[in-house]
């Protein structure tokens, strides 16, 4: 099947992979390296089927080194909502748009809420943690 029937083209991925070179990191500064390369696709809005396979692998990587070097301690859901948002440098306003509103999210985060299976959904997705974090 041709590249342009699939809509992936393998050069372009070639060209991609030798530009950036990802591989499995294997310490703080590789890993880091990789994730500035994803937070160079984060704002891009319409990922070619190549890019989008780049960060997918790319994504697998950085998420299999953090899980192995920096695993998320057994916590109650809202203590490791708070724990994931201080790691990630994450405020309300960062969090208001995943759960839905400014005001449940303030509910959620004050314990005065608990974290839906809906939410926990959401921001399992958005975080990308298990979603066992918050159930």
């Amino acid at each position: 099947m041709s590249a342009l029937a699939t809509g992936f083209d393998n050069k372009r991925y070639a060209e991609l992979l030798a530009t950036y070179l990802p591989k499995v990191p294997e310490n703080d500064t590789e890993n880091e390296r990789l994730t500035k390369i994803l937070l160079e696709f984060e704002d891009k809005h319409d990922l070619s089927p190549e890019e989008d396979a780049l960060v997918e692998s790319i994504t697998v990587m950085v998420e299999h080194y953090e899980h192995h070097h920096y695993p998320i301690p057994s916590l109650p859901p809202l203590e490791a909502l708070h724990f994931l948002m201080e790691e990630r440098g994450l405020k309300h306003k960062d969090l208001a748009p995943v759960i839905g509103s400014k005001s449940l999210t303030s509910e959620i985060l004050n314990g005065n809420r608990e974290i839906s299976k809906a939410v926990a959904r959401k921001l399992a997705d958005h975080l990308n943690v298990s979603i066992e974090h918050f159930l």
